[in-house]
């Protein structure tokens, strides 16, 4: 694992997602590395769904995690949501303020490309900056596609990369194909990283009181 963290200093973990298989595919290894963290998923799309919002309650029953899903306009057409919306509903899905480690979008998303997720990291980074929001470190989930030359792979630039051991990759694999229901051909499945990679940032969303994780003595 390049990048080693001290995460026996991480208790408690928000996870902020546009879309229910987004924590899986983009840190679902991670935190089936990390039982012992207190783990919430936020998920801003997708609450109306009747097929995916269940699935996604079972995969957060899978993480032992909790899980509280919105339903943030996510039609083809990718209409921008205003700001002030989307960190609203990322306030109201949050059962508070204060984590030790928020994980969510890079600010140019995964792949080429999704709006949601683009949107979805403005508002954690907002949120943050306002103080809204707080954290002891802040991951953004670090892919690229090579402007959609191939799948979503890890960035080995990243300073935490991690490969994930063949059961955990077998388990984050089951629960894509056999929670959420997609396909083994299908494009989550085939995109589903072996690798996980994250950027970290600490010290602009700190306060005095909240040192960060990178400070923290092993």
């Amino acid at each position: 694992m390049k990048g080693h963290e001290p995460t026996h200093a991480i208790r408690t973990v928000a996870v902020v997602v546009a879309h229910p298989d987004d924590e899986i595919l983009w840190a679902g290894g991670l935190l089936l590395l990390h039982p012992e963290w207190s783990v919430v998923v936020a998920a801003l799309c997708r609450g109306g769904d009747a097929d995916r919002a269940p699935r996604f309650h079972r995969a957060m029953a899978r993480l032992g995690a909790r899980g509280r899903i919105g339903d943030l306009d996510d039609g083809p057409e990718q209409t921008p949501q205003e700001p002030a919306r989307v960190e609203a509903l990322v306030q109201a899905l949050l059962p508070g303020r204060d984590f030790d480690l928020i994980l969510t979008h890079a600010p140019e998303g995964e792949y080429s490309r999704h709006l949601r997720h683009e949107e979805t990291s403005r508002a954690v980074t907002s949120l943050l900056v306002s103080g809204a929001l707080r954290c002891r470190a802040l991951w953004t989930f670090a892919y690229e596609d090579g402007g959609g030359a191939h799948l979503p792979r890890a960035r080995l630039e990243a300073s935490l990369f991690v490969p994930l051991p063949d059961p955990v990759w077998e388990e984050k694999s089951a629960i894509i194909t056999g929670i959420y229901g997609f396909r083994p051909t299908s494009w989550e499945a085939r995109a589903t990283p072996r690798e996980e990679a994250f950027q970290k940032h600490g010290p602009p969303f700190l306060t005095a009181s909240q040192p960060s994780v990178e400070s923290t003595q092993p």
